[in-house]
């Protein structure tokens, strides 16, 4: 089977950018996907093969045919980006990373974006102006011209890491640093080759566990102006499903007197 199987053949990924969460802290980037998803109405336009995902399936939004899978492609046309959403971590993190930027290149994208929380426990001092910063690899090409050129507009800053020992050995100068959470996206934005050919960045959130709904969309709302989206988010719009999905069934109040 095939790395990425398309369900809408002429849906057309060439020239598009695509935006994608990894699963770290708080499952930010998941759930800034989620609003992305819901806000401009995206569709499954593609399904990844499930043998590098811990397997897991679920019921789709609002009643929806089929069932959702560890990892899909979701589009639409008239809209300049598509979006992955991961429901489950990479068992096989190398293979993953491998033909995860395969398909981001072969595909023909104008660019790539990834969304990540990041452990607000390790936030410095002089992190607490803002909880949002970037990363440019030094193996992608320059943001200038590119699709996300708004990038160096705003008002971001590159991130630094705020951790002094790093594990694994990680030095402090690292072209990619220690991003503490960050789970593979120190590993996916290091696996870049020389002369890889998309502009890319990632997008990294401070936050701790919790309820992170406000965090996400925080995020969404900086990857919707990266991606130069503002024009055609109106609202954010939170998927039915938060409302009693994202953290469980209520509790019976009366157990609070």
């Amino acid at each position: 089977m095939p790395f990425y199987t398309p369900i809408a053949p002429n849906f057309a990924l060439t020239g598009k950018s695509i935006i994608i969460p990894v699963v770290s802290c708080a499952n930010v980037g998941q759930l800034a996907v989620d609003l992305l998803i819901s806000s401009l109405e995206l569709r499954v336009v593609g399904v990844f093969n499930a043998r590098y995902f811990i397997p897991v399936v679920g019921r789709r939004e609002d009643s929806e045919e089929g069932i959702t899978t560890p990892f899909e492609l979701y589009g639409r046309d008239g809209v300049d980006i598509v979006v992955i959403q991961q429901r489950s971590p990479a068992l096989k993190k190398l293979a993953f990373i491998e033909a995860l930027l395969d398909f981001v290149r072969s595909s023909g994208f104008a660019a790539a974006l990834f969304l990540a929380g990041v452990d607000l426990s390790n936030r410095t001092d002089s992190q607490m102006m803002m909880p949002t910063y970037y990363v440019h690899p030094p193996n992608a090409p320059p943001l200038a011209n590119s699709p996300l050129s708004s990038l160096s507009q705003l008002p971001l800053q590159t991130y630094t890491s705020p951790v002094f020992q790093h594990p694994h050995g990680v030095p402090d100068d690292a072209p990619i640093p220690f991003i503490p959470g960050g789970g593979l996206t120190r590993r996916i934005l290091s696996s870049l080759p020389s002369g890889w050919p998309i502009p890319t960045a990632a997008l990294l959130h401070f936050v701790f566990e919790g309820d992170n709904r406000a965090d996400a969309q925080l995020l969404a709302a900086v990857a919707s102006k990266v991606a130069k989206l503002d024009g055609q988010i109106q609202q954010w719009k939170q998927p039915t499903s938060w409302k009693q999905g994202l953290f469980g069934t209520p509790h019976d109040q009366t157990l609070y007197g």
